[in-house]
């Protein structure tokens, strides 16, 4: 079986530094980041063109590992580059209807995802309630997994690193070792 390529799909305002999803993109070999234009003030249209034409592009299947409006953008996504997706760990999504500035990316799709996923959500997420992700995971056929008390597992919410994601990731990909690309983790790093 083709080696995924790992796509990291950053929400809105990207990742910055610190984050898991940009400490992971430093440490993984051969991982890849979607850019998008418009951190800030995100179009759907923009932003799913943006991860439809990495996806594609990408030499083999990939994994798709999404937080906060990443998760939905990868919703979107039309079935030529879902197609080509293997897994995705969808962590945090965003509900779009609770800003104005993310509103152009609702209404979220409700249709079963044609790859194994595995959606991560907190009972205390302010950008998207413990229930609503739950409705997402089974609408989507995610594999849930509910954090107490985990903020919007980002940065400010105290999750660099954060070792349970990776493990997960790790799930999806069946290649523990290869996710390392021989780096030590950060705590073991002088």
């Amino acid at each position: 079986m083709t080696k995924p390529t790992i796509v990291i799909v950053p929400g809105w305002r990207d990742s910055g530094p610190g984050h898991w999803q940009s400490l992971w993109a430093e440490r993984m070999q051969g991982a890849v980041r979607v850019l998008q234009d418009g951190w800030a003030t995100p179009k759907r249209s923009a932003w799913v063109a943006a991860l439809e034409k990495l996806v594609l592009e990408s030499p083999g299947p990939v994994v798709i590992v999404a937080h906060s409006l990443g998760c939905i953008t990868t919703t979107h996504l039309r079935e030529a580059a879902a197609a080509r997706i293997r897994g995705a760990l969808l962590v945090a999504p965003a509900d779009p209807e609770r800003r104005a500035v993310l509103s152009d990316f609702a209404p979220v799709p409700y249709a079963r995802l044609p790859y194994r996923s595995i959606l991560v959500a907190s009972s205390n997420d302010p950008y998207c309630p413990a229930r609503l992700a739950g409705a997402y995971a089974r609408a989507w056929g995610s594999e849930f997994v509910r954090m107490q008390n985990a903020g919007h597992i980002n940065i400010d919410s105290g999750h660099g690193d954060w070792p349970l994601g990776l493990a997960l990731l790790q799930s999806l990909t069946d290649e523990p070792a290869a996710l390392m690309a021989g780096r030590p983790p950060l705590e073991a790093r002088p």
